[in-house]
């Protein structure tokens, strides 16, 4: 007996040119502007070098499972999470939508704002802008923050600038294609952003009070092991700074060759970008008892988290050098641009590549249209309040819908196509560590287990404390309603047809 099934066939996909531009692109989307500020303000917060045991724990049994879960699928399915979902069952086709949809107009739509702000600071730096205060600088004239989320305010002309020209490098790199756009694109990014943090960590460590910086960043504080915190923020951190769950390891496997050790890729993918987060730890705590020892003041009291630590605390420290301070701004703030961008360009390409799949519209029509809906969709993030905006929909999108996404992909893979069969392809097309169990028993049941005890603690919370104090209005409106429409639209879009279909045999390669 046999029943309509998406045909591979009638979907030929382009190739990586080489494997290092596969690597190079997927650490490219990994390495994001998160590496370089939170993992730093993680670690100082959660007991210093002690975080780095739950941190190691989460990539082993939460990273680098759903990792090779995800570049596994799209290898095997040959397609963008649409597509890869719908050959699992068409019943889930909705869920690799709801995926990019949440990367490409949620994260995608504030997270190119937030590259706006570091590519303005690039331009600052020339002059040192912020002055001597950093703080008022950025909040009251950078931002021109208002009181609070709901009070919109103008649009904010420097940043929509600067948003513009972001969203012109995402389309400019995406419209070339896997090859000669995506891939070229990271095999310059990635070896520049590398060479960049290195200079910048080799300055920060020979700054007069680094090691001062250094000893906060690095001491552990055992202790503190035993508080849930470490181990919520540890896997959290791990989750989102991998890039899972928004489609785009599923979308840049299928554009690998049919061998290929995709175990092997997943653990260098993972533990490059858990490196890379490590290694800017130095530059940014060397930077930070550089500043205590010259305002005469405790690391604690100049650690800001996140926001603060890139925009106010960093600037501070920069302006306090006796020499060069400009060229050091503007490396630092060069480097943040880099690593958004390597990220952009990722979450831009996921969407597109679904979009290909399922209607197979010219490449450039679909990556123009992408790139205009998207800059349109993130003015509202340049507005005096987008500061709030950026916050409460970062929280909801990773804290709900990408974890909500990850017990999916868990049930779908694990339970529905089965773990050990997407093993055994894994294995068959060159992997050289799966030679076991243990992947099936994390995919099926470890990794979901803690995604789910995440999830509930997260809406625990939310339900006993508005988050950071929001307006429940401002927090509804945002924050829920935004992760809703772009469930209703992942809906909609897996029930539109496919443009080309073909009557496999239920027992199809695919299927059997």
């Amino acid at each position: 007996m046999s029943k309509p099934q998406l045909s591979e066939s009638h979907h030929p996909r382009p190739q990586w040119k080489s494997r290092m531009g596969f690597i190079l692109a997927a650490i490219g989307s990994a390495v994001g502007l998160g590496n370089i500020w939170r993992f730093s303000y993680l670690c100082y917060k959660n007991g210093g070098g002690a975080f780095l045991i739950p941190y190691t724990i989460a990539l082993l049994v939460v990273g680098i499972p759903l990792m090779i879960l995800e570049l596994g699928i799209g290898h095997k399915m040959r397609g963008a999470a649409p597509l890869s979902f719908a050959k699992i069952d068409r019943r889930w086709e909705w869920c690799g939508w709801w995926a990019v949809v949440c990367a490409m107009y949620g994260i995608m739509l504030y997270y190119s704002a937030v590259i706006s702000w570091c590519l303005s600071y690039v331009f600052y730096s020339f002059n040192l802008s912020w002055g001597d205060d950093p703080n008022d600088f950025f909040f009251n004239k950078f931002l021109q923050l208002s009181s609070g989320p709901l009070q919109i305010g103008d649009i904010r002309t420097p940043i929509i600038i600067a948003l513009a020209l972001v969203w012109f490098l995402c389309w400019l790199i995406v419209y070339f294609g896997v090859q000669k756009g995506v891939e070229r694109a990271n095999k310059i990014f990635m070896p520049l952003l590398f060479a960049l943090t290195l200079i910048l960590v080799i300055w920060s460590v020979n700054l007069k009070g680094a090691f001062s910086g250094i000893v906060v960043y690095l001491k552990p504080n055992f202790s503190l092991l035993s508080e849930p915190q470490i181990w919520i923020d540890a896997f959290s951190q791990i989750f989102f700074t991998l890039s899972l769950a928004f489609g785009i390891m599923i979308a840049y496997a299928s554009y690998l060759p049919r061998k290929v050790d995709i175990v092997k890729d997943a653990f260098i993918i993972c533990v490059g970008n858990c490196m890379y987060s490590f290694i800017a730890g130095f530059a940014v705590f060397g930077t930070l008892g550089y500043m205590a020892t010259t305002t005469n003041q405790p690391v604690a009291d100049v650690v800001k988290e996140s926001i603060g630590l890139a925009f106010v605390a960093y600037p501070q420290a920069i302006s306090l050098m006796p020499a060069f301070a400009k060229i050091f701004g503007v490396l630092f703030f060069t480097s943040l641009v880099i690593a958004g961008l390597s990220s952009a360009i990722s979450l831009v390409e996921a969407f597109s590549s679904a979009v290909l799949d399922k209607f197979n519209y010219p490449r450039n029509t679909v990556v123009t249209f992408v790139c205009v809906s998207g800059f349109v969709g993130s003015i509202i993030f340049t507005a005096k309040s987008g500061l709030y905006w950026v916050d409460i929909v970062d929280h909801f999108i990773t804290h709900y819908g990408l974890v909500i996404i990850g017990i999916l992909e868990c049930v779908a893979i694990g339970w529905i196509f089965k773990a050990k069969k997407l093993r055994e392809h894994m294995i068959a097309a060159g992997g050289t560590f799966l030679h076991g169990s243990l992947w099936d028993i994390c995919v099926k049941y470890v990794t979901p287990i803690i995604l789910i005890g995440l999830l509930v603690k997260d809406f625990w919370t939310e339900i006993t404390t508005a988050y950071e104090g929001y307006p429940w209005l401002a927090i509804l409106l945002i924050g829920r309603d935004w992760l809703v429409v772009a469930l209703f639209a992942a809906l909609l879009l897996s029930m539109r047809r496919w443009k080309k279909e073909v009557v496999e045999t239920i027992n199809s390669k695919n299927h059997h």
